[in-house]
């Protein structure tokens, strides 16, 4: 799948992905209360809400992305019908030929990972048959319990020829509480980072690892460190743009390819209708709105990041 994932960035030349983390605040009004009429104002109601707004989203930006990635807790929140909307939101996005990330950040003790691991990206025993769960092509994965924790998903990887972005260096303004420790005189990050460049070399692709890392965008200075670190490793950047991160500070996280780094932007794409610069759009036009932010967002990494002109 890593390289599928590379194939679609060559591509598309954008090195983009749109997270689908669809708080019920981004849904337009006139969505919601279709959704409400149909199904009441209830979790059904919810559901339905923010499956039809993925839906038009997705239709507005598949052919410009290579990838997305719904956030799993925006849908949670919404008990069994939410986990039906990411579920059918998944399927949809791989229909129209999208890389899908399930941004689940999954970690635990052996047993457990496993069963997280088969959820997500493998197949699970019924009796003579076997089933894919959720079924995305890659899953964010918190590697804080160790290796007991991320080889059950190295192992269905291989499998299955998926892949896992690790939490290396997250982008929340707090991450350093734990995450820059320093250990011997070096940050925990860059142990994490260590570790993912071996879990790495177990499980390659032709070019990359299918054993990723996410580091956030808002740490440039960590990000070209870790670059370093993990040459093989692919690169999930989060914190473009609402959070901060700016492109001119993200050369360092590619490769001289150009290659190495995809960045995700959510609600800056998803409820970019509710910003100043898109407000002409409006709320009937809010995926044209997402659309046109999808394509300033790629104009901008390629005016600030030479290796992709």
């Amino acid at each position: 799948m890593i390289n599928r994932l590379v194939d679609k960035i060559k591509e598309t030349s954008a090195p983009v992905v749109v997270g689908l983390d669809p708080m019920l605040g981004y849904v337009p009004e006139h969505i919601k209360n279709e959704a409400y009429a149909q199904k009441g104002e209830n979790l059904e109601g919810a559901a339905e809400a923010i499956w039809e707004f993925n839906k038009a989203i997705v239709d507005a930006t598949y052919d410009l992305i290579p990838a997305v990635k719904p956030q799993i807790a925006m849908y949670e929140q919404f008990g069994i019908p939410g986990m039906i909307a990411f579920k059918k939101t998944v399927d949809y996005c791989k229909e129209k030929g999208l890389v899908v990330i399930g941004d689940i950040k999954r970690g635990d003790i052996g047993s457990t990972s496993e069963a997280y691991a088969v959820g997500h990206l493998g197949k699970v025993a019924v009796g003579s048959n076997s089933f894919y769960g959720f079924d995305e092509d890659f899953v964010t994965v918190n590697p804080y319990l160790g290796s007991d924790g991320v080889k059950p998903f190295i192992k269905v990887c291989n499998e299955e020829k998926k892949g896992i972005f690790v939490l290396v260096k997250t982008s929340n303004p707090s991450s350093g509480e734990f995450q820059d420790r320093l250990i011997d005189g070096k940050p925990l990050y860059e142990y994490v980072g260590e570790m993912v460049d071996k879990w790495g070399q177990e499980t390659m692709g032709d070019s990359y690892s299918y054993v990723g890392a996410v580091v956030g965008a808002t740490y440039p200075k960590m990000g070209e460190i870790l670059r370093k670190v993990m040459p093989k490793a692919y690169i999930l950047v989060p914190g473009y743009g609402a959070q901060g991160g700016k492109a001119a500070d993200l050369a360092p996280y590619f490769n001289e390819d150009g290659l190495g780094a995809i960045v995700n932007s959510s609600r800056g794409i998803i409820a970019a209708y509710k910003q100043d610069k898109y407000a002409k759009f409006g709320p009937e036009c809010f995926a044209d709105a997402s659309r046109q932010a999808v394509i300033d967002m790629i104009e901008d990494l390629r005016s600030n990041i030479k290796v992709l002109n």
